[in-house]
């Protein structure tokens, strides 16, 4: 595969010969045409199990789709924010060799920056339904009173994420979340972050631990 940055009528488009023009982000490729080849040869055990851990991540970041759109924006450059979660997570949340792959919450990421997190974040199940999140001021020219709070609460039973991105600031200090009535009961994975006001840095995503009811 070639980038083609100029061409003398521009990027190629479509099919010409055996040379097929695209695009994607903007960057103009060049590519030939494959043969398909009517017997290929057997995947070894090493393409499978990687293929295998490739299907596990794609799936594992399904419910955060709405954060990581928010938490890896930044990184997403000549490539989607979903795409840099999926290396980050590919490479250090999730272990094992197929077909026995597990998750590493803790070293698990919604969102990465250079936005300073919070402080002393603390973490309780007040009610069935409801965590409360309490913190430190930290704010100073780096750490505005207006960052943005993310949270979000996964039952890895249920594969089911609930959370919220905005609507409290740093400066808050404390914050309670009702949950969907759909996790109650169940073990959650606890992750916080934050967002500028306006949206241009956001913090690491810490890990807030287990809440077993």
């Amino acid at each position: 595969m070639a980038k083609l940055k100029k061409g003398i009528f521009g990027p190629l488009s479509g099919k010409l010969g055996n040379v097929i023009g695209s695009s994607w982000k903007g960057i103009a490729y060049i590519r030939e045409e494959t043969e398909k080849k009517e017997n290929p040869p057997p995947r070894s055990p090493a393409q499978i199990a990687n293929e295998q851990k490739m299907n596990f991540v794609n799936t594992l970041l399904m419910p955060f789709h709405t954060y990581i759109e928010v938490g890896f924006q930044h990184l997403a450059i000549q490539k989607t924010a979903l795409s840099a979660a999926y290396s980050q997570n590919f490479h250090h949340a999730v272990i094992g060799v197929y077909p026995d792959l597990s998750v590493d919450y803790s070293k698990f990421m919604i969102s990465k920056g250079a936005l300073p997190g919070l402080i002393s974040p603390n973490l309780e199940l007040t009610a069935p339904d409801t965590l409360t999140i309490d913190w430190e001021d930290n704010t100073n020219p780096v750490a505005s009173y207006d960052d943005l709070l993310m949270l979000v609460v996964y039952s890895p039973e249920l594969h089911f994420s609930d959370g919220f991105i905005g609507g409290v600031k740093r400066a808050s200090k404390i914050a309670d979340f009702t949950f969907d009535p759909q996790l109650i009961g169940k073990e959650l994975e606890v992750y916080l972050g934050l967002v500028s006001s306006n949206g241009k840095k956001v913090a690491n995503s810490v890990y807030m631990g287990r809440i077993t009811p």
